[in-house]
């Protein structure tokens, strides 16, 4: 979100709620940035021109695991910023057309800014200086369906721009930039084109339109670039908040559900738009009313740790997130009126600072193996040039420092700004054209940001690695195969979960119907029938009754578990797929009614939370799952069939 709101505008938005991470700084004493964790000391490529730029990636992007890869494989560090400005910069209020009535004075009549100041070669030239390789691009939905012409003072720099409609000039901004070797990842920041965050109409994906115009409108804009593969990734919505009245939420079911939305949406864009993009989920910037003894705080991606996304593409999916300095975990931003007790994060020790960074959104590339893993945007930090509190400059310096340890990719807000008006841009053009900045000789910031774009980073080939994905079924299928999405549904009436392609079925709650899949040791399994198996009988149990007194369906010879099936709680059906190999038929029976039953330190992370869990191990597929219609059990599942790869 950028430089804080006015004072008394920003206390009166957040009393009631708003959130609104802005800019700023943290505290502790500023050191040198710690040895890189996870990554390969590399003196990373410098894309200083377009030729070095365009040369050094082939895209599309995609993950593995914690890194995004490029089309051969390399890894490719998102090293961004944020060209605002076809968001909206309206502040809402008093006369659209005055520029006193825009953010930080800066009219940017729903474009990226600066195209009234410069020709676009020439604000391209700076972001090569800067050494970043890639754009950050908010837009808003209404800009989207705007058909009046921009002024022609608008883009007094640019006249081959003069007539063409908001969403033509972002076109032609996007082809200037891709065509440079940048990547460009899409933002949808807001609904209205006002610049965001507090109680603005904008809180959520849905707070000033429905959500199916929001789907609608996403759908629109990825076919639109899908030729252009440059244009990587589509950042599903912005700091998603509370309104006055009510919070979004992590997996409630309602319309207001941040976890459903995005991973309905997700799915959409790879299935219906364009398989090629990067999906990037935000967690939720603020939920509760900030004021003293009442519940409040920023989830960012903590509720990840329990609940992540399974896209029907599993090798697509980036998290972000946003910091500045002076919010924090359980801060709005607020000043005065609707300021809360609590720390911001520039009055953190450095210690508590990493902990709590570590806590909220970097964990998901720290830990491998998990069914969160996944890359790690900060699609969102800064400050200003003009910042004189010794906390903010230590918490920039900290901040940059767990960047360049944690080899993370990045995007700083804003790239762009008017000369004389804000001072948190890093490139500034004045009326004449004339640029300043972090470039130039007295911008504090030069030095750590010189040290981010140039640290150690790993660099070329990315192993692949196992990857882990969850089912979640608590309202809805979970149906994450393609190519099941193109069948008839298997199990009408019933709630179906079924594993990505290419993964099979290892765990399952005993209730509410959460379930594990993997590809982890499963070298040569992927199924040869395109049509599975769905069982709901005991036709297939053989070699002997492996749960005794208990309804048992079982996968057939040298099939495996890649879905599954409840009513309410009650088990359903099996989904299974015959191998490409022989399987071993000698099996155990993993009981999970009464506990956890998992192989030791929980391979896949925790899938269930607060439910018993039964998990076959690396080397075993799942066969079948037994349960019992006896009083009180509810035909939930009790055991898996594990048999041996």
């Amino acid at each position: 979100m950028r430089r804080p709101l006015q004072p008394a505008v920003l206390a009166a938005a957040l009393l009631f709620g708003a959130l609104g991470a802005s800019p700023a700084v943290a505290a502790g004493t500023a050191s040198t940035a710690e040895s890189a964790t996870a990554a390969t000391a590399a003196t990373p490529v410098t894309a200083g021109t377009p030729a070095v730029l365009s040369d050094s990636w082939r895209p599309p992007l995609s993950t593995r695991g914690r890194y995004i890869v490029d089309a051969e494989g390399n890894r490719f560090k998102l090293k961004s910023a944020n060209w605002h400005g076809a968001q909206g910069s309206w502040s809402g209020s008093a006369d659209i057309n005055d520029p006193a009535s825009h953010h930080d004075g800066e009219k940017a009549d729903q474009m990226p800014l600066g195209l009234d100041r410069a020709p676009i070669p020439q604000i391209l030239a700076g972001f090569h200086e800067l050494g970043i390789n890639s754009i950050r691009l908010p837009f808003s939905n209404e800009m989207l369906h705007d058909q009046r012409p921009v002024s022609d003072a608008s883009v007094a720099a640019n006249p081959q721009l003069r007539g063409k409609t908001p969403l033509q000039v972002f076109d032609a901004v996007i082809a200037a930039t891709t065509a440079e070797g940048f990547a460009v990842v899409l933002n949808n920041h807001t609904n209205t084109s006002r610049f965001c965050c507090g109680l603005d109409g904008n809180e959520r994906w849905n707070t000033s339109q429905s959500t199916a115009q929001w789907e609608n409108d996403w759908i629109s804009l990825a076919r639109r670039y899908k030729d252009n593969k440059r244009v990587v990734g589509a950042d599903l919505y912005n700091e998603v908040r509370r309104t006055i009245t009510d919070d979004a939420n992590w997996n409630w079911g309602n319309d207001h559900d941040w976890w459903a939305a995005s991973q309905r949406l997700g799915d959409r864009l790879l299935t219906e738009a364009n398989p090629d993009l990067l999906v990037i989920v935000e967690g939720i910037n603020w939920q509760g009313i900030p004021a003293d003894g009442l519940p409040h705080w920023r989830p960012t991606l903590e509720p990840v740790r329990t609940l992540s996304h399974t896209l029907v593409a599993s090798n697509k999916l980036v998290h972000a997130a946003h910091f500045y300095g002076y919010t924090g975990p359980n801060h709005t931003g607020a000043t005065g009126m609707g300021e809360t007790h609590d720390p911001r994060y520039q009055e953190l020790s450095r210690e508590d600072l990493f902990a709590t960074l570590q806590r909220q959104a970097f964990y998901v590339t720290a830990e491998s193996g998990r069914h969160f893993t996944a890359p790690l945007w900060i699609s969102e930090f800064g400050i200003g040039s003009d910042e004189t509190n010794p906390q903010a400059r230590a918490w920039f310096g900290n901040f940059v420092d767990y960047l360049i340890a944690n080899d993370a990719d990045f995007a700083y807000w804003p790239l762009v700004g008017w000369a004389g008006h804000g001072t948190w841009s890093i490139l500034n053009f004045d009326s004449a054209g004339h640029r300043s900045g972090i470039l130039d000789n007295g911008d504090w910031r030069a030095a750590n940001w010189n040290r981010l774009v140039s640290s150690p980073q790993k660099t070329g080939q990315v192993a692949v690695s196992d990857t882990w994905d969850m089912l979640n079924l608590d309202h809805a299928d979970a149906v994450q195969s393609a190519h099941m999405r193109t069948l008839a549904d298997w199990d009408s009436g019933a709630r179906k979960g079924t594993c990505p392609d290419g993964q099979r079925l290892v765990g399952l709650a005993h209730r509410d119907g959460r379930g594990l899949c993997t590809d982890a040791g499963s070298s040569g399994l992927p199924a040869t029938s395109l049509v599975p198996t769905v069982v709901s009988d005991e036709r297939y149990v053989q070699q002997g009754d492996w749960a005794g007194g208990y309804t048992k369906y079982q996968c057939g010879p040298n099939q495996f578990m890649i879905g599954y099936s409840v009513r309410g709680q009650a088990v359903s059906a099996v989904l299974c797929a015959q191998a490409g190999r022989n399987l071993g038929a000698n099996g155990r029976t993993v009981w999970f009614d009464r506990g956890d039953n998992r192989p030791a330190a929980g391979p896949g992370g925790e899938f269930a939370s607060g439910n018993y869990k039964g998990q076959c191990g690396t080397d075993e597929y799942a066969a079948g799952i037994a349960f019992t219609g006896a009083w009180a059990k509810g035909k939930t599942p009790d055991a898996l069939l594990c048999r041996k790869l």
